[in-house]
């Protein structure tokens, strides 16, 4: 299984295939939908992001509070269609892949491929097992937003199916 350190190793991702297992360490962000609008307006209008979006990956999670003596709550992955309407502007902007569960639109699936991104799955219904692989979490925005909250998560080791590689290719055919 391939292993990757983000950002630091971002480029790493265009040599996968769609199919491919991975491990994933380093740097990602949380983000659901309305921090996607959020961003995506930000984008439109000019105005400064909360942070750098070129080359991170952003996890489609809504963590649920932490327990007492827990870095983080569950968080297990959110539908990934429900940021598809946002996901063309955020590619444009520079990230370089997107975790979440289920299929993507087809314009989105031109956007991975136009913009060399890849996108993740993280394994669904297991969000109490994968808040197991988070080492640190920090509010980075819109902290009004609760759990769709923007949160910068560092992971270690975690695991990921290449659901839709730099080329387009999609394990949903």
């Amino acid at each position: 299984m391939l292993k990757i350190k983000l950002p630091s190793e971002i480029k790493k991702i265009k040599g996968l295939k769609a199919g491919d297992t991975i491990l994933i360490s380093g740097s990602i962000y949380t983000a659901r939908d309305q921090a996607h609008k959020r961003l995506a307006e930000a984008i439109e209008k000019g105005r400064a992001l909360p942070f750098a979006l070129r080359g991170q990956v952003i996890y489609y999670c809504g963590p649920t509070p932490r327990p007492k003596g827990r870095i983080i709550g569950s968080c297990g992955p959110t539908t990934s269609s429900r940021m598809d309407a946002f996901t063309p502007v955020l590619l444009k902007a520079g990230i370089a892949g997107m975790i979440g569960k289920g299929r993507r639109a087809e314009r989105v699936l031109e956007a991975i491929k136009r913009h060399r991104a890849a996108y993740f799955l993280a394994y669904a219904g297991c969000g109490a097992l994968i808040s197991g692989y988070v080492t640190k979490m920090e509010l980075v925005a819109f902290g009004e937003l609760g759990p769709e909250a923007i949160y910068r998560l560092e992971v270690r080791d975690l695991p990921l199916i290449v659901g839709i590689d730099t080329n387009g290719r999609s394990i949903y055919g």
